[in-house]
């Protein structure tokens, strides 16, 4: 097939664009890494439910989802303890329940004032974004602000909590990189009605590179040293990260659209970019909690 050049560049600028907005946020400090998560949170948030009423074919009613929203921020700003303070105040101990009492309230209004009968399935997949979006999220931001760092990397010593959350970014994006160029390479066998394109050589593959060049590669630049946590989140970004992608496919397939957004032309939207990132993220926060106390 015959390369189109207007959509290879639509698709290279997006990239780079989405790339440069990303390592800023990440890297500049830790209230714009805060402010890149709150924006990936309600842009994940936004499609979730537009998915949702797809998929059951139904239009929830609008002051819920902006009140389960809410109610998912509330948990996220549970992560953000010190230093997110403003003016001393920090932002988990006063602003958690003000946007939890707002949720319920909105959600309650939203369904005690619904036209017509509620969905129960459609409400129930509903309160699983709160999981899924923003706990996995608010992960982020505890690593971010954490001292799980174990060494002393060069990435380590731009930013305290930084090379967790890298790691685990560079794992999903590096694997799924891998997965695609084995897979056209030599991929033949399917690997999930799911995702048609995927292949079992792919994703073997791209799951023995991302471990590789994370758990060595990844040791030396953010540990300084030869680590196993390296290698295990290499792991976990490969296969549950594969997990997320083929859990966010299946929606899409259910709700019968390509992309579940358009925030990046040629690329999708903020699910189809953090799907496999929103599974991997509380599955490594469990692993460095069972680290820490053993």
């Amino acid at each position: 097939m015959a390369l189109n050049k207007e959509v290879f560049k639509t698709r290279a600028l997006s990239a780079l664009i989405f790339v440069a907005v990303m390592m800023a946020g990440l890297l500049i400090n830790h209230w714009s890494f805060l402010l890149l998560f709150v924006i990936i949170h309600f842009g994940c948030w936004y499609e979730y439910c537009k998915l949702v009423d797809k998929i059951y074919h139904v239009k929830l009613p609008t002051l819920f989802k902006y009140g389960i929203a809410a109610i998912g921020f509330s948990l996220f700003l549970a992560f953000c303890k010190y230093p997110y303070e403003i003016a001393g105040y920090s932002l988990n101990n006063n602003l958690v329940i003000p946007f939890a009492f707002a949720g319920f309230t909105a959600m309650a209004i939203g369904l005690i004032k619904a036209d017509r009968g509620i969905n129960i399935s459609a409400v129930l997949l509903s309160l699983l974004g709160i999981i899924y979006i923003s706990i996995s999220l608010g992960a982020m931001v505890a690593f971010r602000i954490s001292e799980y760092d174990f060494g002393n990397g060069l990435v380590t010593n731009l930013s305290n909590g930084i090379s967790i959350p890298l790691l685990i970014i560079f794992s999903v994006w590096l694997n799924d990189t891998c997965a695609y160029l084995v897979g056209s390479f030599i991929g033949k066998t399917p690997f999930s009605k799911i995702s048609p394109k995927k292949t079992w050589e792919g994703t073997i593959g791209g799951a023995v590179l991302c471990i590789a060049l994370i758990g060595t590669v990844g040791s030396y630049l953010f540990f300084g040293k030869v680590t196993l946590l390296a290698f295990l989140i290499g792991a976990i970004g490969a296969v549950i990260g594969t997990l997320g992608d083929l859990w966010e496919s299946k929606l899409k397939r259910m709700a019968n659209v390509k992309d579940s957004g358009n925030m990046l032309p040629g690329h999708g939207g903020f699910l189809d970019r953090f799907d496999s990132m929103l599974l991997a993220t509380p599955v490594v926060l469990i692993l460095v909690i069972m680290l820490q106390s053993a």
